[in-house]
């Protein structure tokens, strides 16, 4: 069991580690998405820079490493041993220290997302809805990033979930410590915004005074 649990592992992280903003932006764009517009090579960057359809990859791409990471408990039958969760994590840590770009990486997001999938779909049901319903209002994937991972921390919380408050708890630190910069403008009125929502509508009201 020991070999097994270390071989998921090292392959969770690995699939984590898939630079897949970086390397779609280099095969298909010939650009280097770092060099571009905020230098993450996450879904939000890679939508502003390269465009929807690669945005749209990339976050296919990234969903899927976190939930083919913690997917591989149940694949192996090993699930009622090992929590998929615990796999899972690793696949969020190689996407924010990739050994295929550096140990450097993106903000963890949507391989969070994804290992939420593979362990409760209509939770991760519940999570899209909070992440688009604030990304309509405030107009910053920043911060439905922040509230979604926070939300679900909340909810693990309140259904007594130990092991999913536990890595929600780990996942939210670590989504808001990669996502410092973004409070920091999000305090001043400097964020970036998407050019929908009623928080961009807003902005361009008071631009157009």
């Amino acid at each position: 069991m020991t070999v097994k649990i270390c071989g998921m592992i090292i392959i969770a992280y690995l699939l984590g580690s898939i630079p897949s903003g970086l390397w779609i932006g280099r095969i298909f764009y010939h650009k280097d998405i770092r060099q571009l517009g905020s230098g993450n090579i996450g879904t939000t960057n890679t939508f502003r820079t390269l465009g929807p359809k690669a945005g749209t990859v990339v976050l296919f791409m990234d969903v899927l490493k976190g939930t083919l990471a913690a997917s591989q408990p149940y694949l192996l039958g090993v699930s009622h041993s090992v929590n998929p969760l615990l796999i899972g994590l690793f696949a969020s840590l190689g996407h924010t220290v990739s050994i295929f770009d550096h140990f450097h990486g993106g903000k963890a997001v949507a391989t969070s997302a994804g290992i939420l999938l593979a362990y409760n779909p209509p939770l991760f049901g519940i999570a899209c809805l909070i992440f688009i319903g604030t990304l309509l209002l405030t107009s910053m994937a920043s911060v439905a990033s922040i509230i979604g991972i926070t939300s679900i921390f909340i909810i693990a919380l309140c259904e007594r979930d130990l092991i999913l408050s536990l890595v929600a708890g780990i996942l939210t630190v670590l989504v808001l410590y990669r996502h410092k910069g973004n409070i920091k403008r999000i305090i001043t009125g400097k964020e970036a915004m998407v050019h929908f929502g009623l928080g961009h509508y807003l902005r361009e009201k008071d631009h157009g005074k």
